[in-house]
């Protein structure tokens, strides 16, 4: 288990003002040790969270190009027709996953191919588990055109907590399974639109891990 890059520096800083906190605390109240405790017991509780929230487990990704992997760790909340109405025509099959603050919060490139497609839309923080989030939140779009010369839509879409969404591709960039796509932070929702021609493997309330579980095959 290691700590993402992402995280790094904010666990620096908690960590940093943390400690003066409790030196400021201590030294300010001497008299109450009792007190003391607690304060820095909740610190680390705190420091403790953060910490698991940015967790990047080492996992072994399948590679098998005819299945198409979950881009996140969380709870399939929808799994539905629609049209995208952005940059793909046509219909699609759309499967949103919903990443509480207790899941894996790296996402995951579900399938391999070349980044044809990459838009930031600013937006609202509705609950990420709510069905508007997907038209009205803040949003990362990336679209991948895979060697079957189909197209896969990714969706990295803030929360009512999340205040930044990183994706780490640029269009034009050849990708792998399993390759890292971004990171969002505290609470947030990945929706994947894929063709309608694909066989759909999941369900919704089912829970999936990026990189390892197949969401749908060609």
């Amino acid at each position: 288990m290691t700590i993402h890059r992402e995280g790094k520096y904010v666990i620096l800083y908690l960590l940093l003002i943390f400690s003066i906190a409790a030196f400021a605390f201590y030294m300010l109240f001497p008299g109450l040790l009792i007190w003391w405790y607690l304060f820095c017991s909740v610190e680390v509780i705190l420091l403790f969270f953060v910490i698991a929230f940015f967790r990047s487990p080492k996992r072994v990704i399948p590679i098998e190009k005819s299945k198409i992997l979950s881009p996140a760790d969380g709870k399939i909340v929808v799994v539905e027709k629609m049209m995208p109405k952005e940059y793909l025509q046509g219909s699609y099959i759309q499967i949103s996953i919903f990443m509480s603050i207790w899941n894996v919060h790296l996402n995951r490139i579900p399938c391999g191919g070349v980044v044809k497609y990459i838009q930031y839309h600013p937006g609202s923080f509705f609950i990420a588990k709510h069905p508007k989030a997907s038209l009205l939140n803040e949003m990362n779009t990336t679209v991948i055109e895979t060697e079957h010369k189909e197209y896969v839509m990714i969706r990295q879409i803030a929360g009512a907590v999340a205040r930044r969404i990183a994706t780490y591709v640029n269009e034009g960039a050849s990708v792998e399974q399993g390759e890292e796509l971004g990171f969002i932070r505290f609470g947030s929702r990945v929706d994947i639109m894929v063709p309608e021609s694909c066989k759909i493997l999941v369900k919704q309330g089912m829970n999936v891990k990026a990189g390892i579980d197949i969401i749908a095959e060609w």
